[in-house]
């Protein structure tokens, strides 16, 4: 059994009161330890990591990270905060139910206090597992959360309309099926509008996570009302800072102006907000 620390406990145990609070909270996403210290002083609640963050910070396209990578980073991020930090730990990195349990018991090791499963089998061909193996995963990936001296909170993800499935009702019965396997928190990425998301949020008991930074446009308050309990901006923050470099260099190799500069955080700002006086 993993044990944890005084520290680790506080914070899951603070990690899950926050998703009974009665407003939403938003989870940033930082994708390394600069990050994740910028956002932690910036007065976030809690972090998550971001798989696609991270493999674009190693030059790769999403999906190409492996667990041994994504654990990794997830410590560095764990040691930058005083935080709570729940990861997206993908599909589990393993065919088999017991693959994704050791990938929980890893990720508490790691000082995670949570972490996501989603039921993509990682083809193009057929991107969606049948339920009943997807189901079976959640429930061993509960069964190791359960099994730890903590709270590990562990959320459940259908990726239907992530995956270019848009099958609200299939979508539902799968957060239904994660639900009944005991899964803590369950998610949908990808919902369309809000009568989607208050579609979510009424047919399960346990609290709902909403990816945002994407083409929905609405609000934490707005999110709220629907019956949302927790917020998470996936790879969006990543991919904004990556979208201003690329407007950056776009222009110094178009145009050769450098009219980027005003909108960078002011040196000095950037050295404060790092440093932590280690």
């Amino acid at each position: 059994m993993t044990h944890a620390t005084a520290d680790q406990r506080r914070k899951a145990e603070h990690f899950r009161a926050l998703h009974a609070a009665d407003e939403p909270f938003v989870v940033a996403n930082p994708w390394d330890r600069g990050t994740a210290r910028l956002l932690t002083g910036l007065g976030f609640a809690a972090l998550a990591t971001t798989g696609a963050g991270l493999a674009y910070s190693l030059g790769r396209p999403d999906g190409r990270v492996t667990r041994e990578e994504l654990l990794d980073n997830a410590a560095a991020i764990v040691d930058a905060t005083h935080l709570p930090v729940t990861a997206d730990l993908e599909s589990g990195f393993g065919d088999t139910p017991d693959e994704v349990a050791e990938t929980i018991r890893l990720a508490a090791r790691a000082g995670l206090v949570g972490g996501s499963i989603e039921d993509y089998t990682g083809r193009a061909d057929d991107p969606i597992r049948p339920l009943p193996e997807a189901a079976e995963r959640v429930a061993a990936a509960v069964a190791a959360a359960r099994g730890l001296d903590f709270p590990f909170t562990v959320t459940a993800r259908a990726e239907n309309f992530f995956q270019g499935r848009p099958d609200l009702a299939d979508t539902i019965r799968r957060l239904q099926a994660y639900e009944e396997a005991g899964a803590d928190v369950l998610y949908a990425p990808a919902l369309p509008d809000a009568d989607a998301v208050r579609a979510v949020c009424a047919s399960v008991s346990r609290p709902v996570n909403v990816l945002m930074g994407g083409a929905l446009r609405l609000s934490v308050a707005d999110l709220g009302k629907l019956g949302v309990r927790r917020v998470s901006v996936g790879s969006s923050m990543s991919r904004a800072a990556y979208g201003a470099l690329v407007r950056a260099a776009e222009e110094v190799r178009d145009r050769g102006t450098f009219t980027f500069g005003p909108d960078a955080v002011p040196y000095a700002d950037l050295n404060r907000l790092l440093d932590t006086g280690e």
